[in-house]
């Protein structure tokens, strides 16, 4: 075999060196090399799949509070409607509840104004029947005086 090296002019012990210097070469570049860049490579994908990971995640959160937050809105104007019905039925439970009082104090002034103009037709009735009973007694004495005379 040293004959065949010989014949294309490889020396063969200068082969096995540089066959273990690129064994050491290889071994160097694979342990200093080789593997911290495959390490970072890992950790910028998982960083990478972290941040996607993350970014779902508040996809998913944003969507839920745009949910949530349309629920509210909901709720709030469902509320806000029952609000104004109740005040509206209120408002018309006053309304009604003011008329009845001003009827019925309509009522009681209708019945005192009748009670007054009653009572002041009483009296007109008993001063004029004692007009008419002083007329009648002038009249009588009138008469009296003039048979006397």
């Amino acid at each position: 075999m040293s004959e065949l090296f010989a014949a294309f002019g490889i020396d063969w012990k200068l082969l096995i060196v540089q066959a273990i210097n690129f064994a050491l070469l290889l071994t160097l570049l694979t342990y200093l090399l080789y593997k911290p860049i495959l390490r970072l490579i890992d950790e910028r994908r998982e960083k990478v799949a972290e941040g996607v990971r993350k970014a779902q995640a508040a996809d998913a959160a944003l969507a839920d509070a745009k949910v949530t937050g349309e629920q509210m809105v909901g709720d709030a104007a469902r509320e806000s409607e029952a609000m104004v019905a109740a005040a509206r039925s209120r408002a018309d439970e006053k309304g009604v509840e003011i008329v009845r009082s001003a009827e019925q104090r309509a009522a009681a002034l209708v019945k005192d104004a009748e009670a007054r103009a009653e009572e002041a037709q009483r009296l007109a009735l008993s001063e004029s029947e004692k007009q008419i009973a002083r007329a009648a007694m002038l009249a009588a004495e009138k008469i009296l005086r003039e048979k006397a005379a």
